[in-house]
């Protein structure tokens, strides 16, 4: 069974067809990839994924559930979690408050006892920075634990925003633009990194990128979108080598 089954899906702003039956099946284990040129409507897809928006038409089915117009926290719940284009986190927190405040929902203790540190929240506590802890040192991270996020280099922000997504345990990954804004090192080890969790957590990637380099090195499928509908689909060598995908991106000759 597919892991992800998205058909004819549709939405519309103000008479604008923004995505446009729109089809797409990831089996599970996949590392995928979503590209198109800019305004194709990307993101309006992983926002419709994870319940930002709510399509017009089309159903939405994670791991045979629908979970078309789910809000964004049952989906999170559902096995869907995300990065963004511009890095969120709590920038005034430590890198690994961040990880842990994604933990939250997995670990259970009563209000009194967390105001008062007493019965379950110690241990609560204890596992819940053993398991942030872990995840940071899957990320390269655990020297940075006490440093606040803020202060952490650009390309290493753009880890622990995978690395607490990931702290959901999330059965579908996508990532929104992981390598913009990142030096060619920073995207080599970003392409490990992502190569990396997917074998170790034998999760599905969906990926938006616009680094031809990283999609082509990692990606094992590809869907084209252009002016909101799809353009093509297929193994990654195939899709990018289609004159029609060529065109999208560099316009006529």
């Amino acid at each position: 069974m597919a892991l992800l089954e998205v058909s004819h899906l549709s939405i519309s702003f103000g008479g604008l067809r923004a995505v446009d039956d729109f089809n797409l099946t990831i089996e599970k284990g996949e590392l995928y990839g979503l590209i198109g040129p800019n305004g194709a409507g990307k993101t309006t897809v992983f926002n419709l994924l994870t319940g930002v928006y709510r399509p017009n038409e089309g159903v939405i089915k994670l791991d045979g559930q629908d979970i078309t117009g789910h809000k964004t926290m049952e989906i999170n719940k559902d096995g869907i979690a995300r990065t963004f284009q511009n890095i969120r986190l709590f920038h005034q927190m430590s890198v690994v408050d961040n990880v842990k405040a994604a933990l939250e929902n997995q670990y259970q203790c009563s209000l009194l006892e967390s105001i008062m540190h007493l019965g379950r929240y110690g241990k609560v506590e204890k596992e819940m920075n053993d398991e942030a802890m872990d995840l940071l040192k899957v990320f390269s991270l655990e020297q940075y634990a006490d440093y606040l996020a803020s202060n952490l280099p650009y390309g290493q922000q753009r880890k622990l925003e995978i690395a607490r997504a990931m702290a959901t345990k999330p059965k579908l990954l996508l990532l929104d633009e992981p390598a913009a804004g990142m030096n060619p090192n920073e995207t080599k080890e970003l392409m490990d990194t992502i190569s990396l969790i997917r074998d170790k957590f034998g999760i599905t990637i969906l990926l938006i990128e616009h680094d031809m380099k990283l999609v082509s090195g990692i990606c094992e499928k590809l869907t084209v979108l252009n002016f909101g509908r799809v353009l093509a689909q297929g193994q990654t060598k195939e899709v990018l080598s289609n004159p029609e995908v060529i065109k999208a991106y560099l316009g006529d000759e």
